[in-house]
């Protein structure tokens, strides 16, 4: 068999060559006449699989490296017999790990303590069941608001959107979509944006088209608004003035954590064995070669004056900047943000490329469940433990 993927997917080579001759391009290039002779399709989000791609080529199966499939024309794969499988679910702990390291970094910025605040949670499912999880162990009381669980499920306690955007921090986890009961385009828009608090914190990791990019704006400027973006509309041309106008700036990459990537690859290459009716052969690593898991030593950080926000609290804060810390030896999400700010540097006419290449060329980044914590104070040691850290305990 024949296989196209991807570049941008880690361990492509040696997962997908068990499966017969593999090669790899780029996203956003592949056409129709890549696909000569192709019988499997392995994308990410840059490519849009539809029939324009695929109407003249033998593939046989597709299959997106993502937890989203929006730009996948599954119809057409149906109508066609093409088989199909994504990877949702492979990033939802990446992304919650993102909406907690941008929590922490803007509640120390502005210094005000998370510890009681509410959060409305758009979208429960994979990713926003591990954001209210983390969210609960650092003290930020969820309000959830999910219309299909609401209706399926009769012990799911939800609330309408309307109360969830009237918490203190919004956020959203939801697929894009433009029809059916529930439709997510511009779900974030001028009215939405009304029923937010002013100095309200938003957090935007989901898709891009969710929010509508000229309300937001306003309302940012109106409100007061304290956001982290990840998703941008018309990506990878995006708007700079939305960039400027935000906390915490980054290129879609909240779900890239090499841990989600690679969990990510396993989960098509599998999916495609089962398909085709074929052994698993490739087993992924459980760390980049040469790399030595992060090593944290939260009693020091307790200890040290520096760790401590001051502004007359020794308690609340000091956890809290011990805990941000903590993560911070793990996901430094302010280096990710700096480089997002210098898409301003390049020409208009570059930063689409700029944008992709931070994408493309994204530094190692594990999960805290991959960190070494050793002997945590008390005062920290269950939110750690409830934030995904393995705490080591030496006697």
């Amino acid at each position: 068999m024949n296989i196209l993927f991807d570049e941008n997917i880690p361990y492509g080579l040696d997962a997908f060559s068990s499966l017969g001759n593999a090669k790899s391009i780029a996203g956003r290039e592949i056409s129709p006449a890549d696909l000569k002779d192709i019988d499997i399709l392995f994308v990410r989000s840059v490519t849009k699989v539809n029939e324009a791609l695929l109407k003249d080529s033998s593939v046989k199966f597709v299959a997106t490296a993502t937890s989203g499939s929006d730009h996948i024309d599954k119809e057409f794969l149906k109508k066609n017999n093409i088989g199909f499988s994504d990877a949702i679910g492979s990033n939802a702990n990446s992304v919650a790990e993102y909406f907690i390291a941008s929590l922490l970094e803007i509640s120390e910025r502005h210094n005000f303590s998370l510890e009681g605040k509410t959060v409305g949670i758009i979208g429960v499912g994979h990713v926003g069941s591990l954001v209210e999880k983390k969210a609960r162990a650092i003290g930020i009381i969820p309000v959830l608001n999910d219309p299909p669980r609401q209706r399926a499920e009769k012990d799911f306690d939800g609330c309408s959107l309307d109360e969830a955007l009237k918490a203190d921090i919004v956020t959203f986890h939801v697929p894009l979509t433009k029809d059916g009961p529930d439709p997510t385009f511009h779900l974030l828009d001028k009215k939405a944006l009304q029923k937010m608090n002013c100095g309200a914190v938003l957090v935007q990791a989901s898709r891009g088209a969710v929010h509508d990019t000229t309300a937001l704006k306003k309302a940012i400027k109106e409100k007061k608004l304290l956001c982290a973006i990840d998703v941008w509309e018309n990506e990878p041309n995006i708007d700079i003035d939305l960039l400027e106008l935000t906390e915490i700036a980054s290129p879609h990459i909240a779900g890239y954590s090499w841990t989600s990537k690679v969990f990510a690859t396993q989960i098509i290459y599998e999916a495609a064995c089962e398909f085709f009716n074929k052994n698993t052969v490739w087993i992924p690593p459980e760390l980049p070669p040469d790399f030595s898991a992060p090593e944290i030593n939260p009693t020091f950080l307790m200890k040290h004056p520096e760790y401590s926000l001051g502004k007359g609290d020794t308690g609340g804060f000091k956890k809290l900047s011990a805990i941000k810390c903590s993560v911070n030896s793990v996901y430094n999400i302010i280096e990710d943000d700096e480089r997002m700010r210098k898409i301003v540097d390049e020409t208009p006419e570059n930063r689409g490329k700029y944008f992709d290449s931070l994408r493309k060329k994204y530094p190692v980044r594990v999960e805290f469940h991959q960190a070494k914590v050793n002997n945590p104070p008390e005062e920290i040691k269950k939110q750690l433990a409830g934030l995904g850290f393995v705490i080591h305990q030496s006697d």
